[in-house]
């Protein structure tokens, strides 16, 4: 065997550490599966907070207005931006992963073009709520 086949690092079990810090570059499918995780991960952590402020606006009116002056802040708008992100993320890649489950899009191409259409659609509806979050019309 020749030297530079036997001195080549390679990635044999794939870990997430190896794709953030190995310098494994990472496909874009996979960026999306990632990110599919992620944004299930924040909206479980997320779901006692959210019912805890759906609880207090429905217990009465001087709760509800207190409510209206938290969520008035810009670090508790960011806050649910990103709940929203994590949701419209993980609904669209959701429905990817169906489709998938259905035997579409499971070549290299087309899979590709499914987690460019993710990002596309969850980041661009993102910006629009946040358009809407933050007073512009």
């Amino acid at each position: 065997m020749s030297e530079v086949v036997k001195n080549k690092k390679r990635f044999g079990v794939m870990r997430l550490s190896d794709a953030v810090f190995g310098g494994y570059r990472l496909p874009l499918a996979g960026f999306v599966s990632i990110l599919h995780r992620i944004s299930g991960m924040l909206m479980c952590l997320l779901l006692p907070f959210a019912l805890y402020l759906l609880d207090q606006s429905l217990r009465s009116e001087v709760s509800f207005a207190m409510l209206h002056v938290f969520f008035a802040s810009i670090p508790v708008k960011l806050v649910v931006l990103a709940l929203v992100w994590a949701y419209l993320h993980h609904f669209s890649a959701g429905v990817r992963h169906l489709l998938m489950d259905f035997h579409i899009g499971l070549d290299k191409d087309s899979g590709r073009q499914s987690a460019v259409a993710v990002l596309f659609v969850s980041l661009g509806l993102t910006a629009l709520v946040a358009l809407k979050l933050f007073g512009v019309f």
